[in-house]
């Protein structure tokens, strides 16, 4: 729900104030977070205390970081030029020595022995691939509005409010049909509802109205989001030993936010390389924002085919993490 209404919020303050102040206003906020966290959580007494893993830390988020600026750099210098190649391949150097640290470890930020178990292992990889495709709808939907037809920020922001609506609606509604569909089925429905909301938007035109190419295929895309992350994130859960829950449920959120971040990246370049440079017009921009929305669709096709396969099919029995250090 916080993070559905970013973009109402965010709209608020460019209008209202500066650009800046969407930045800015996470000082306070954050503040007062830690302040709250440190009066009213409790720290928790069972089990090991568990350290924290500095250098995976570090290196996940440089590998990241280097990876998504590289696929950047392709937009304007090709991939195969050095401003391009080099931090790609930096980029998946830092990852992969990433993963060698934290095979070695003892507290390892992501435990790679959880992936051994098949409910974590294809709900992270369905998290991530699906994630790599709808978290750049709230980006190219505020594109669209803004560049495209004319909307402030703020009515970009509440242009977006039903879509916002829509992924709480979906979250709390699949649980509801897990029992009588089955995780792995509600999933794959919520994945296919999105990638039909996709294509849909991909229709967009340069002068599109708010119900058809806005608010509907919106609605659709973010529907079908929250109904597929909740039963993804349960069969991941269900599948690891009580123990590792806390772990699980960490490494399904990283899984989405690390398929966001390098799908945003590629995607951004789909849009620039079709649309033709910043001096485009509306109708290159609908172009090149199209063609994102019809690339998104066919990684949920895909997605969803990969869950249907992959996922199983009932409730997984639990299974202790396979320790990859001794």
């Amino acid at each position: 729900g916080g993070g559905a209404a970013g973009g109402l919020v965010g709209g608020a303050l460019v209008d209202g104030l500066s650009w800046r102040w969407v930045l800015l206003i996470n000082v306070p906020v954050g503040a007062v977070v830690l302040a709250g966290a440190a009066l009213w959580l409790a720290e928790s007494k069972g089990g090991p205390r568990r350290r924290l893993d500095l250098p995976g830390a570090l290196l996940v988020t440089a590998g990241l970081a280097t990876l998504a600026y590289g696929i950047s750099q392709t937009e304007s210098e090709g991939w195969a030029a050095s401003a391009a190649l080099v931090p790609l391949v930096a980029g998946l150097a830092l990852l992969g020595l990433f993963l060698l640290v934290e095979a070695r470890t003892a507290a390892p930020l992501m435990p790679l022995g959880l992936l051994r178990l098949r409910s974590v292992a294809s709900a992270n990889v369905a998290m991530l691939v699906s994630g790599s495709s709808m978290f750049s709808m709230w980006f190219f939907m505020t594109l669209y509005a803004q560049n495209v037809l004319g909307y402030s920020p703020l009515e970009a922001g509440l242009a977006l409010v039903p879509s916002s609506l829509a992924v709480i609606l979906g979250s709390k509604a699949a649980p509801r049909f897990m029992p009588v569909l089955g995780a792995r089925n509600v999933a794959v429905l919520g994945t296919l509802v999105a990638a039909v909301g996709f294509g849909w938007q991909s229709t967009m035109t340069a002068d599109g109205g708010y119900l058809t190419a806005i608010m509907i295929p919106g609605v659709l895309m973010m529907l079908g989001a929250g109904t597929a992350a909740t039963p993804l994130a349960s069969l991941a859960i269900s599948g690891a030993a009580p123990g590792d829950a806390g772990l699980v449920s960490g490494l399904i959120n990283t899984s989405r936010t690390m398929g966001g971040s390098l799908g945003l990246a590629v995607m951004s370049t789909i849009a620039a390389t079709r649309a033709g440079g910043e001096d485009a017009g509306p109708v290159a921009l609908t172009d090149g924002y199209a063609l994102v929305f019809r690339t998104a669709a066919v990684v949920l096709v895909a997605a969803a085919l990969l869950m249907w396969t992959w996922l199983p099919a009932g409730r997984p029995k639990p299974e202790p993490m396979a320790h990859s250090t001794d």
